[in-house]
């Protein structure tokens, strides 16, 4: 159900204000209308809002329902994001997480071991935690970097 395919050319077409509305009713979960989505959107007007959600429609993204709301078809893909439950989250702020999990446990298995183990054991931990503290770093920045890009983006 939540495999959705879109040929390449529409995951440029999902950016700012359309993503931002197609993220607004996946996050919903449930049937949305235009008022809704006007206000969960922060978009100025319902008719704002019902561009974005018809063109979400025509995309194959949202499918409307007897009522006239609009629900999800499918977990849409969108480059350098991951879906995690009902966010979409940065590929890149992702990995830094996983880093920073790993970062953790190699500081605790340091801090059992410190007392017990020799000098090389030691620097060995020393140099693998600063490897794993500069891939979280430039991931973090990635991620950053890539956020800002993508504010840029829908201001424009």
């Amino acid at each position: 159900m939540w495999g959705l395919n879109v040929p390449s050319e529409d995951i440029e077409e999902l950016e700012g204000i359309t993503l931002n509305v197609y993220l607004y009713v996946v996050k919903k979960g449930k049937a949305v209308g235009p008022r809704d989505v006007m206000k969960g959107a922060n978009l100025s007007s319902p008719s704002v809002a019902y561009r974005h959600l018809q063109k979400l429609e025509d995309s194959g993204y949202l499918q409307k329902n007897n009522y006239g709301e609009y629900l999800t078809k499918g977990k849409a893909t969108v480059r350098g994001y991951i879906w995690v439950g009902r966010r979409m989250l940065p590929k890149m702020l992702v990995y830094s997480s996983i880093f920073m999990i790993i970062l953790v446990v190699e500081l605790i298995v340091l801090a059992i071991h410190y007392p017990v183990e020799n000098y090389m054991f030691k620097i060995f931990f020393l140099l693998l935690t600063l490897v794993t503290t500069f891939a979280m770093g430039v991931f973090t920045f990635e991620a950053l970097r890539h956020r800002r890009r993508t504010k840029l983006n829908q201001q424009n």
